[in-house]
């Protein structure tokens, strides 16, 4: 699908917006296009773009490649860019798209496999008075503001996530198998948190490599000369998500260790349990062994009171190991 984005012709130049538009199978491309999405596209369409602009579009196995030197170069006047955009941050599975930005004079270019939220909120800004300036690179730094927004959005939401998991691991005053659900369902948060995080680090890394690209690489110096303090800018905000995310991802690994060290107590309390049952047992064991030994001559055989007297004892093998335990407070 092929969707197009050009200056909103009722808007004046204090209201600067864009108008969306799907392009209809075989409709030629609008030459006042400033943006043109690419979402899922054919071949066909790929093809389409690339007599409109003359460029090339990169295959999803292209678009999936991690050599810099494969996913941001210059060619034929235009600039080729691959990020990874978080997907899906709101489910229980959580992914990465590679989305690929074509830069060019004319229109900016993307193609992606995939809905980020992020595309649809720049979008609806997008459309709104004074949401977007009439330029390739306007649009390109809205979308990469857009993307660093929705990254810090989702790290504080895990982060506030993570307070509540660890407020509710060292306060957990449950007992027996529902302790044990919640050390499981506290482990599986932890596993999806850390995605998360893992996710948003990998996603500002490849848009911190794209920035310092665009830096690096203006083949016009007095349009793009502006954006280059909003680039900036963006750069710092994409390292200051990147230390949180390393910070946050200390703290998951904290309450790993925390949430298996629990665990691990519980396991030792069971061990200890039967251990303490093994040896209170055992001198009884030895009184009945003993006593069940069939020699001719035992002093205790005919005495009347052979048999209290085996009970009694075996009674009190068993309850002063007990109560040493508890007066070690063993038990």
């Amino acid at each position: 699908m092929i969707v197009i984005h050009k200056p909103a012709q009722a808007r004046g130049p204090m209201g600067e917006s864009l108008d969306r538009e799907v392009l209809p199978p075989g409709q030629p491309i609008p030459q006042d296009a400033l943006w043109i999405d690419l979402i899922d596209p054919s071949r066909e369409e790929d093809r389409l773009v690339e007599a409109h602009l003359n460029i090339e579009i990169p295959t999803r196995e292209e678009m999936a490649d991690i050599e810099p030197s494969e996913i941001l170069y210059h060619e034929n006047n235009a600039r080729y860019m691959t990020a990874r955009v978080l997907c899906s941050s709101d489910t229980d599975s959580p992914k990465l798209i590679d989305v690929s930005f074509i830069l060019t004079e004319k229109a900016l270019v993307t193609v992606r496999y995939g809905e980020p939220r992020s595309f649809s909120m720049f979008m609806a800004r997008a459309v709104k008075p004074g949401g977007c300036r009439h330029q390739p690179e306007a649009v390109l730094d809205g979308l990469l503001e857009t993307i660093i927004d929705r990254a810090a959005e989702i790290l504080g939401a895990v982060g506030s996530r993570i307070d509540r998991l660890s407020q509710a691991i060292f306060d957990n005053e449950k007992q027996g198998a529902r302790r044990a659900a919640s050390y499981r369902f506290a482990l599986r948060s932890i596993g999806r948190k850390g995605d998360i995080i893992s996710n948003v680090r990998e996603s500002m890394v490849s848009v911190e490599r794209m920035l310092l690209f665009l830096s690096a690489s203006m083949p016009r110096p007095q349009k793009t000369a502006g954006y280059q303090s909003e680039w900036r800018t963006a750069l710092r905000d994409v390292q200051s998500i990147e230390e949180h995310a390393t910070f946050l991802s200390t703290k998951v690994q904290f309450l790993l260790d925390a949430t298996l060290g629990f665990v691990t107590m519980e396991q030792n309390d069971i061990i200890k349990i039967f251990s303490v049952m093994s040896v209170i047992f055992l001198p009884p064991t030895l009184v009945s062994s003993l006593y069940g030994m069939n020699f001719k001559i035992m002093p205790e055989l005919e005495w009347e009171f052979g048999y209290p007297w085996a009970i009694t004892l075996m009674v009190l093998a068993a309850v002063l190991p007990y109560l040493f335990f508890r007066w070690k407070r063993w038990l």
